[in-house]
């Protein structure tokens, strides 16, 4: 059992972490890279000196080419990442499956979305990603209230799908509406380093190359899930 946790999660994670980075570097990191710009008063510079049809990116390292050094490193902590979060699925898939339910590439997809709502959705909706120069709370307490979030809205999934009777789905609202009732620790302030459109294009990249990454990793999960099932199935026949 073990040994095809571990398979299934290692190969749905190396494949998405490689197409999530690919995505990250192609959609989100030249945006961050504005960004820094912007928070060291480059692009502000640029902005005022009239660069029209410019970004301010293709004055800085956005225009430099591959940095091999923080690009090596950005895919090897999405490999990281995402093999992490498929060996969490794929255990809560192990676990539904012996509660009677079926796994499939198709509905691997759903729990796939499922968690990307835990993880990133629901965190998103108090505390969206932001590029740097955004005014922010302490690092710390954020880290926990995404925690804690990501830990209520799975617990809450969960409740909602294979809880039975109402006081269930009560508890999942609850589960559901907590951590942002709570609110998200407050950075105290606003910051103008960034540009607001620019700050709302990082987040929807963000959240959009999550989307996809999370729906491929559920996909490929339950595939190499039920492959090294009938893999399994056949050594152990002979």
């Amino acid at each position: 059992m073990f040994s095809r946790l571990l398979t299934s999660a290692l190969f749905a994670g190396l494949c998405v972490g490689i197409v999530a980075a690919a995505l990250q570097l192609t959609f989100v990191q030249p945006l961050l890279l504005e960004a820094e710009l912007f928070e060291g008063g480059a692009g502000h510079h640029a902005a005022d000196h009239g660069s029209a049809g410019h970004g301010a990116a293709d004055h800085g390292p956005a225009a430099a080419g591959i940095d091999w050094a923080r690009d090596g490193l950005s895919v090897l902590f999405s490999l990281l990442v995402y093999a992490g979060y498929a060996l969490i699925l794929v255990a809560l898939m192990a676990f539904a499956e012996t509660r009677g339910a079926a796994l499939s590439v198709r509905n691997g997809v759903v729990w796939g979305i499922a968690g990307f709502i835990a993880v990133q959705m629901a965190p998103a909706f108090s505390l969206p990603p932001g590029p740097p120069g955004l005014a922010l709370a302490d690092l710390d307490l954020r880290q926990i209230w995404w925690f804690l979030t990501v830990v209520a809205t799975a617990a809450a999934l969960w409740l909602l799908v294979f809880g039975n009777g109402l006081l269930a789905k009560i508890a999942a609202l609850v589960l559901l509406l907590a951590p942002h009732l709570i609110g998200a620790p407050a950075a105290g302030g606003f910051s103008d380093s960034v540009p607001p459109e620019l700050a709302a294009n990082f987040a929807t990249r963000s959240l959009g190359v999550g989307l996809a990454a999370w729906s491929l990793l559920g996909a490929l999960t339950a595939f190499f899930w039920h492959r090294e099932s009938v893999r399994q199935g056949a050594t152990a026949a002979i």
